[in-house]
């Protein structure tokens, strides 16, 4: 059976509520059946100091995505992608029964030409971009967005994704949410700590990340 899946990415460090309240907002705007948190080895635009274990990282987005339609996952490392164009193509290429949509914040939209290949990106899947306190004005005054401004679609139409052909994009608009991974990690900075001997199983791969 195909089924709807949202694609969120990042590296979760710390997963905390606004993933889970911006993810259920979009499962329900888009009328998903899932959405998979992307918990990503290593992002190449962010530095590695800071960065928790990814076996902490993953453990802790299950926790916060515990009892809600989404699968926090680390198939990065099983498909050994480092960079989203690729995972993308993978993940197509080895569930092609699903539709999938990427998922990003306004943020990640104003920085989305300094991704590799980012045109391509768009052109592999719908993209939906979240509202994010501080970041819209960026985001539509973007070099990503002035290429892509020609292939925006309604935001009433936004349940019909699946019949759109990419390059789409649609903006959704969400009550602000002040939540952020910087500020946890300025507030407790060793807060992976609690997970430290924790033995994770991925719920796509079925492998234990360790």
């Amino acid at each position: 059976m195909t089924r709807r899946i949202g694609l969120l990415g990042g590296s979760f460090n710390p997963a905390h509520g606004g993933h889970r309240a911006i993810s259920l907002f979009a499962l329900r705007a888009l009328d998903l059946d899932e959405i998979w948190w992307l918990v990503s080895p290593g992002n190449p635009l962010k530095p590695a100091k800071g960065m928790a274990p990814l076996p902490a990282r993953l453990a802790q987005a299950q926790h916060i995505a515990r009892r809600a339609p989404i699968r926090a996952t680390a198939i990065e490392a099983h498909l050994k992608t480092r960079y989203t164009v690729d995972t993308l193509r993978a993940i197509r290429r080895t569930h092609p029964r699903n539709r999938f949509i990427w998922l990003m914040g306004a943020d990640n939209l104003a920085q989305f030409s300094q991704w590799r290949d980012w045109r391509d990106i768009a052109r592999q899947m719908p993209i939906a971009v979240i509202a994010r306190p501080g970041y819209d004005s960026d985001a539509r005054g973007s070099t990503a967005m002035s290429w892509l401004r020609r292939f925006v679609r309604s935001a009433r139409q936004s349940a019909d994704w699946t019949n759109w052909r990419p390059p789409a994009l649609v903006l959704l608009r969400f009550r602000p949410d002040p939540r952020s991974a910087t500020l946890l990690r300025q507030a407790d900075p060793l807060w992976h700590r609690e997970y430290e001997a924790t033995c994770v199983r991925d719920p796509l791969t079925r492998r234990l990340i360790v």
